[in-house]
């Protein structure tokens, strides 16, 4: 698995999604951001997700749904229950994952982060595989991107977000990162 000269990693699916746009010209790409993410909530499988990230979600096909009609959201990357990794959107362009977020001082996160959501919720475990494959694209994209740091959805958006979730092991993940 390597980062490509357009920003799409070689060994994992693609899946391009429309919702991303440019970053900032001369902006690095300093931080990754962990999320979690399941649809309908706390049921894993199947392909909401795939078409949440790419407009194509049928907003009557289950009453959550209802609440996304017309949301515009993606992210790089998407690590399934299984391990699997998808990318949605190449490293050098803005994802919508992070939404109103500050970091360190700086706000508009998109602008100089990479998103990876993890197949999961707040309220269960999340697999071995996961870890292994969030480790391995960690160190990925450390060797391609100046990244400085590593934070939770709910540390950049406190109050308005939680994920990953209080079972999200950071110590765990951190260990095969470094």
């Amino acid at each position: 698995m390597r980062v490509g000269t357009d920003g799409w990693l070689r060994g994992v699916a693609r899946i391009p999604s429309p919702n991303h746009d440019a970053r900032p010209a001369r902006t690095p790409i300093t931080l990754l951001v962990i999320h979690n993410i399941s649809l309908p909530p706390d049921e894993f499988g199947g392909s909401a997700i795939r078409e949440l990230f790419t407009n194509t979600l049928d907003c009557a096909a289950h009453p959550y749904y209802e609440r996304l009609k017309g949301v515009k959201v993606s992210s790089h990357f998407l690590i399934r229950r299984d391990g699997g990794v998808v990318q949605f959107v190449s490293c050098h362009r803005r994802a919508w994952h992070a939404g109103v977020s500050e970091w360190r001082g700086r706000t508009r996160c998109n602008d100089f982060a990479i998103g990876i959501e993890l197949e999961g919720s707040d309220f269960v475990p999340f697999e071995s595989v996961q870890y292994a494959a969030l480790a391995k694209l960690t160190r990925v994209l450390k060797h391609a991107f100046p990244l400085r740091d590593i934070a939770g959805h709910a540390d950049i958006a406190p109050g308005r977000k939680t994920d990953p979730g209080p079972f999200f092991d950071w110590d765990r993940y951190l260990s095969r990162v470094r």
